[in-house]
């Protein structure tokens, strides 16, 4: 064994010298990290996973190119030298025509270093993982043919990996990873046949977790992983229980159970995630100027060998093919993909299915058996350290606000953690900037009251019509990863003391779920990116008539750029670099908006139909801006406000906006944050030094600077107009009259006939579901309470709700409202 491992290394050397050369034309590698974790003065020896001869000569140049030890030089442990060489591969290929690994002669390398250090307690060493992929290289497109020899879980032989060489060469991707201290294995004192096995025993994980997250799992074996799910004990109980109670044999329950799992499981193909890589890099520069992603060194926080789920927020079609191929080309494995049932079309399906997707149904809660095989699928490839990415509003939003989570995808992936905890869960959130969207129009249809249609072959086929358009540039923006266990940890300290043993639910999960829904979607919307058309729509939109003089709205524009910049949503948000002026040109190309010139000047004009989908690009920056409407919405009404009034609304009022629009700050840190941008209005010129200390005061109202300060009010308003809507109907019905779905239904009918009646408003203003809300929260501050009939009782608490309205809502604002709410029934009506 020696005088081969001797022949191996000399045969490495001879080759260094003679290919050395050409091997710098062949190869072209991206090494991460930039810098590699390595302490240059302590001896070092690489791992590698195979010490194939290209490997090594690989690993040769980059570290020649470096500047760091060359791994052909011998291993010297000061006069002690256990190798003539500072590399170690893990497996060896055996055989001519069949290779086959080899594990034991990284064995012997390993127990000869181990027994030098244990002689002379003064040395250490450090092994280093190396992990070398051709045709892996993140930022790097592929030919078809190139394909066919790319990066896979395949053993490679001597012309494979030639092949390989050849093409891919110059596509190559080493990562460094942290060095393994030798000399803290050994303190453990566990002997060094034991420690040999342990170290090897990481390194084996290592390497199989590392290329896992690279390439994506090794699933070549689909039926079988199949099977087993089918063979699971809670799925035999779910088949059992289900020919009993539908009186059927068996073998024919389990034929069905066995189609759910065909008809859900992914059938992950590495040459299918190439080819669409290629695909997609060609349809993005069709109908996109660029894609820009942002934060994205929050993946490199990510804990080696993690669990990755990537929970986007879900504003298109687009939006899955768009995370999976940024992931691709970040150089971590393409995720599975929960993608629902309607998306399995013919053909297509097969295709979606093969870049990762799995399937699943909108509602299965009355199925209990394709619920229990749905649940194992998704605990089987959650075991395997699959990444993950689903979304977590259920449904596309089709008013550009993140939507409530729905949390039946996380509280499935909290069990599965629960039963499995071999390595950390990383939630990653994700935020999409468009600035035009490609299903704009069939929003519109929806929101106008047409019906959705319906995901179909010829519909796909018809949508190729847009690569005849541009939509502007795309936005993408890694939010700060949540980790699932300091989450746990903050929700519930003990809960690990507290999982049952017999798999149910622990009473503390729902809970703690909802608020990691809450969490995400709060790390989604701290990483917003501010475009052109966001500035734009959030500016013009806030004008009466949708229509602005060209100077107010690139005032206005340039305003609302520099609060964003001065007091930034979170450290992770961004804005555009566009002035104001610029913004209106930039976004003239998109026809949303027309200029208008009459003997005054320019005017910038927005259609009822456009203003619509300009909406919905308000709405996407709505929270963004949400501190400096609040702050400007008091000085509505009020030419002056006693500081410690607007303390005491901001308290009553801050737990609505911060739910409704999903804002990152505590109470106490939301008036910190309201300090900051009041001191900043000042500077602005949009408020004025006052006699009193305690006292706030606006500009005088013919100013343009007043104008400014109305119009910044103006985002949140519709907020608050609804919040005084639902007050108003429970005072003017009384204490225990009305359930809250009757609350709710009247709210909906109030909203919309103001909307109709008295001024302009988009449908996203009389959802139901933004109203539900509100008088969930009321039930939670207590100031609403549900009698023993189910109706609502409210106390002298929404008195001073309505007081307090009266300060930010004009008078006929609030007279319109009491006027159009139902009037309270008779008490025999209410009594029949």
């Amino acid at each position: 064994m020696a005088t081969h491992l001797t022949s191996r290394r000399s045969s490495a050397r001879l080759s260094d010298s003679l290919f050395g050369r050409l091997l710098r034309t062949l190869v072209k590698e991206k090494v991460l990290p930039r810098e590699p974790e390595i302490d240059p003065d302590r001896p070092i020896c690489y791992v590698i996973e195979s010490d194939a001869l290209s490997n090594l000569l690989i690993l040769q140049k980059a570290c020649r190119d470096r500047g760091l030890p060359l791994p052909l030089d011998p291993l010297d442990l000061e006069d002690e030298q256990p190798s003539d060489r500072r590399v170690i591969g893990l497996q060896t290929l055996r055989g001519i025509l069949f290779r086959r690994p080899d594990w034991r002669p990284h064995l012997q390398e390993l127990n000869a270093m181990t027994r030098v250090l244990e002689g002379r307690p003064e040395l250490d060493l450090q092994l280093v993982p190396v992990s070398i992929f051709l045709g892996r290289r993140p930022d790097k497109e592929t030919g078809f043919f190139r394909i066919l020899f790319s990066e896979n879980w395949t053993v490679a032989g001597r012309l494979r990996r030639l092949l390989a060489l050849l093409l891919h060469g110059r596509n190559t991707l080493l990562q460094f990873s942290p060095p393994i201290e030798l000399r803290e294995a050994l303190d453990e004192n566990l002997g060094r046949p034991r420690t040999v096995r342990k170290i090897s025993r990481l390194l084996r994980v290592h390497f199989r977790r590392r290329r896992t997250a690279v390439v994506g799992p090794d699933l070549s074996h689909r039926r079988t992983a199949l099977d087993q799910i089918l063979r699971t004990r809670k799925v035999r109980d779910a088949i059992r229980a289900e020919a009993e109670k539908s009186s059927q044999s068996i073998r024919r329950v389990r034929r069905r159970a066995a189609s759910y799992a065909r008809e859900i499981a992914a059938d992950y193909s590495h040459t299918m995630i190439l080819i669409m890589s290629r695909l997609l890099g060609w349809f993005w520069n069709r109908i996109y100027d660029g894609v820009h992603v942002h934060n994205e060194d929050h993946l490199n926080e990510i804990p080696p060998g993690a669990e990755i789920i990537y929970v986007p927020c879900h504003r298109s079609h687009i939006d899955y093919l768009l995370v999976s191929y940024l992931v691709y080309h970040s150089g971590f494995a393409v995720p599975h993909i929960a993608a629902g049932v309607n998306l399995n079309l013919p053909v297509v399906g097969s295709v979606i299915r093969r870049c990762g997707a799995f399937y699943l149904r909108r509602s299965f809660r009355a199925n209990a058996l394709y619920s229990t095989v749905f649940t194992e699928y998704l605990d089987t490839i959650f075991s395997r350290g699959v990444s993950l990415e689903y979304f977590i509003e259920g449904t596309r939003s089709r008013t550009g606000r993140l939507l409530k989570p729905r949390t039946g995808m996380l509280s499935m992936t909290v069990r599965s953690y629960l039963r499995h905890q071999e390595r950390p869960v990383v939630f990653v959130p994700v935020y999409f900037g468009y600035e035009q969207l490609v299903e704009g129009d069939s929003y519109l249809g929806e929101l106008s009251g047409g019906r959705k249609k319906k995901e179909t072959l010829s519909g796909l086929l018809r949508s190729f019509s847009i690569l005849k358009k541009k939509f502007g540039q795309m936005h993408v923006s890694y939010g700060k990863p949540v980790l699932l266990a300091d989450h746990l940890d903050q929700e519930e300290p003990q809960w690990r003391e507290m999982i049952p043993a017999d798999d149910q639910r622990p009473p503390w999960l729902a809970g703690a779920v909802d608020q990691l829904g809450d969490r995400i979607m709060r790390r989604i919307n701290s990483a917003a990116v501010v475009n052109p058309m966001n500035l734009l729509a959030i500016a013009l939109l806030s004008s009466p008539r949708n229509a602005m003089a060209v100077e107010d709205l690139e005032a206005q524009i340039d305003l609302l750029r520099e609060l964003l910049i001065r007091l930034p949503l979170s450290p992770h948000a961004a804005v555009t670099d566009l002035s104001g002026r610029e913004v209106i040109e930039y976004c003239d190309q998109f026809g949303l908006v027309e200029r208008r010139s009459d003997s005054l000047g320019d005017m910038v004009v927005c259609s009822e139909k456009n203003a619509w989908l300009l909406s919905y690009f308000r709405n996407n920056s709505l929270h963004a801006v949400a501190l400096y409407s609040w702050c400007a919405c008091v000085f509505r009404n009020n030419r002056s406000f006693r500081r410690e009034d607007f303390e005491r609304m901001a308290r009553v009022l801050y737990p609505f906006l911060k739910d409704e629009l999903f804002l990152p700050w505590t109470g106490e840190e939301f008036l910190e944050a309201c300090d900051k941008c009041l001191a900043q209005f000042r500077q602005l010129g949009l408020l004025v030094a006052s006699e009193q200390p305690d006292v706030l005061q606006r500009v005088r109202g013919e100013t343009l600077q007043a104008l400014q300060l109305s119009m910044l009010s103006q985002p949140i308003f519709s907020s608050l107009e609804r919040f005084y809507i639902t007050v108003a109907l429970l005072v003017k019905n009384g204490p225990g009259t009305m359930t809250a779905a009757e609350l709710e239904n009247q709210c909906h009918h109030t909203a919309k006939r103001l909307a109709v009646t008295v001024a302009f408003e988009t449908p996203e203003f009389f959802d139901k579901a933004l109203f539900r809300n509100f008088i969930r929260i009321l039930r939670r501050e207590g100031v609403l309470t549900t009698s023993e009939d189910g109706k609502l009782v409210f106390n002298e608490a929404l008195e001073i709700v309505i007081r307090d309205a009266k300060t930010v809502l004009s008078k006929e604002v609030r007279h319109n409202i009491w006027r159009l709410s139902p009037a309270p029934k008779p008490v025999e009506d209410m009594a029949a």
